[in-house]
């Protein structure tokens, strides 16, 4: 059935920009649809909320808030994020359209892979990863379904740190029992996760593109958990036989059950990834595991240019070349003043007439070759090349140079060539031209000499240093002058990825103890105020106080409180006590007549007369039924002998 003819929202204008196509998948927090920009004229992938979590405000913020943060991580090798909104019940992100299939597609079709395809696809995982990881995002729940593989190759990490907007998962089968499987144990047991956290699910999927298999397995969630936590990671070797021990090694040390066994993270990772392929022989990198499967079907083949097609014993080598058909040869003609009797009567103008037809076959045959691929040749292998290499390499393709773009690249080594365009493998004409991108390699920069500078200057000057202004909290200090900056987070000097944040504190000046001024009328305060180098602000609206009417009735900050030199204390006036009505107690019990008395808002003083055994009240200060200010005493008499 198709579900795209259900989806209301395919064929529907998002936001008044974005069309949507046609539905990709569904998933436990989101929808993605294949869209495209109207105003760009691109497609793109649009991943759509569920309009149930939309509801969720602090889940939006979250959703929204990391959304922000990957859009600033841009590396080849992660899917980027071009844009975010709302229309509605539906908040969406755009994001890049990778036309392909994901390496769970490629695992289910295939099996097990060779491990050079495995590697292929690990480094460029670990690539993505060691930029996020350096940046200080950690991706939380790598799995084969959030690898992409182009058509054309080029491998992507999808999801990133979008999972942290997602709250807990209380699926225990399906879904969840696919992400357990690549959750580290501390993940599972104390509900952390670091850049360990992420080695840890690569070591997992690579075991899984070695073998075929996962290494933990059982029919529920907890089961899989159990053996998280309890059981390593097998050697892959036992699996599939013969597998290279440098293999072993490499996945043993990334799922090492603790975190401090791990490498530090996907560059560390990485590193040694490329220290165990250096070893192995090509026989060990191109061996075929026995969970292999052989293609089946033409729509398998060239999934992608990574990953090498597996072909089966017995049909040679794949060719990719068309073969042309020569002619069949002319038939015999019979009779009189046949063609055949003409050739036979003149030799040399039958072999003249064979040689012309040759000719004709073999220029027909050059020009089929040159319109489908004389013309063209592949662009050479420049990834990880130094820029002198790089350009050797185009030279002897036959190649020019177009042009050399540089970019900063926390995981490739200054000097040698992160991309190029076309990129590497891609058909191009023989003449044609190819532009490099090189590695300025980590983009650092030093926290600047700010202190003691106004919150402006330091703003223009951590700008100038390639650096964002942070969080600004404010404290006393007697030396630096108010409103300006005491000190940095991190301090001057400390060396920063370009375009984090640098927390500033900024001086409120020297203390100031605040004097009491209630009870004073405002001409009054506002002097004592002004003596102790504060400013007075007078509220508007009055209050009912025991402050006489006129005078200040609640003051901020109260006496004794810190305030900073010139800061302003607000003062709220007195309109007199509130007149409230006294009730007639006369005739009660006292502590009944106190009850009252105290209810009414009113304090109480007891008069005994000398020798009075008597809990009577007798008589009252104020009479029951007139009125007196609110917080007043009120004294009343018991009766005597």
């Amino acid at each position: 059935m198709d579900t795209t003819l259900q989806d209301p929202l395919v064929g529907q204008l998002l936001d008044g920009r974005y069309r949507i196509d046609a539905l990709i998948a569904v998933g436990g927090m989101a929808t993605v649809y294949r869209a495209t920009d109207t105003r760009l004229d691109r497609v793109l992938a649009l991943k759509v909320m569920h309009p149930a979590l939309a509801t969720d405000a602090a889940f939006v913020e979250r959703f929204i808030r990391e959304a922000k943060s990957v859009a600033r991580l841009a590396h080849p090798n992660v899917v980027a994020v071009f844009d975010q909104g709302a229309q509605g019940a539906y908040v969406y992100l755009a994001m890049e359209y990778v036309a392909g299939c994901t390496l769970r597609d490629v695992l289910r079709e295939r099996g097990a892979l060779q491990p050079r395809a495995a590697l292929d696809i690990l480094e460029p995982v670990l690539a993505a990863l060691g930029a996020a990881h350096r940046a200080g995002f950690v991706h939380r729940d790598m799995k084969p379904e959030n690898v992409l593989i182009g058509d054309d190759g080029r491998v992507k990490v999808a999801d990133f740190g979008l999972v942290r907007a997602v709250g807990t998962v209380t699926d225990t089968t399906g879904s969840l029992l696919g992400t357990v499987s690549y959750l580290a144990p501390e993940q599972i047991e104390h509900g952390t996760a670091d850049t360990r956290s992420d080695v840890y699910a690569c070591g997992v999927v690579l075991y899984e593109m070695l073998t075929g298999g996962k290494p933990h397995t059982g029919g529920t969630a907890a089961q899989v958990i159990y053996q998280h936590l309890n059981e390593d990671v097998p050697a892959p070797s036992g699996a599939v036989p013969g597998l290279a021990a440098g293999l072993d090694e490499l996945v043993a040390a990334a799922t090492a059950r603790a975190p401090e066994g791990r490498p530090d993270d996907a560059v560390a990772l990485l590193a040694m990834s490329r220290v165990v392929r250096a070893a192995l022989t090509e026989e060990q990198l191109d061996a075929l595991p026995p969970q292999a499967r052989a293609e089946v079907h033409d729509a398998a083949e060239d999934r992608t240019s990574v990953i090498p097609r597996v072909i089966p014993a017995g049909q040679g080598t794949a060719h990719h070349t068309s073969r042309l058909e020569m002619p069949p040869p002319l038939p015999p003609e019979t009779g009189r003043g046949g063609r055949r009797g003409r050739f036979a009567a003149n030799p040399r103008r039958g072999m003249l007439a064979a040689l012309v037809a040759l000719l004709l076959v073999l220029g027909v045959g050059a020009g089929v070759w040159y319109i489908n691929a004389g013309q063209f040749t592949h662009v050479p292998s420049l990834m990880g090349q130094t820029q002198k290499t790089a350009e050797g390499r185009l030279s002897d393709a036959g190649l020019g140079l177009r042009g050399v773009e540089r970019a900063y690249s926390d995981t490739v080594k200054r000097g040698t060539v992160i991309s190029s365009d076309p990129a590497s493998g891609e058909q191009i004409r023989g003449n044609g031209t190819v532009e490099l991108v090189v590695s300025r390699g980590p983009e650092t920069v030093k926290v600047p000499d700010i202190e003691g500078l106004s919150v402006p200057d330091a703003r223009r000057e951590l700008k100038q240093a390639g650096l964002e202004q942070g969080m600004v909290t404010r404290e006393f200090d007697e030396e630096v002058v108010r409103g300006d900056v005491i000190r940095t987070d991190p301090a001057v000097g400390t060396a920063r990825h370009a375009g984090s944040a640098v927390a500033l504190v900024i001086s409120r000046g020297s203390p100031v103890d605040v004097p009491d001024v209630s009870g004073l009328n405002v001409e009054d305060a506002t002097a004592e105020l002004d003596e102790a180098g504060l400013k007075a602000k007078v509220l508007p609206g009055r209050v009912n106080s025991s402050e006489a009417a006129g005078d200040v009735a609640e003051q901020t900050p109260g006496s004794g409180e810190e305030a900073a030199e010139g800061d302003t204390v607000e003062l709220t006036i007195s309109k007199g006590p509130r007149m409230v009505g006294v009730p007639d107690v006369t005739g009660q019990d006292v502590d009944e007549a106190r009850s009252a008395l105290e209810e009414a808002g009113f304090e109480v003083e007891v008069d005994r007369p000398f020798l009075s055994f008597s809990d009577t009240v007798a008589s009252q200060s104020v009479e029951g039924g007139q009125k007196s200010p609110e917080g007043s005493t009120i004294t009343i008499r018991t009766k005597g002998l």
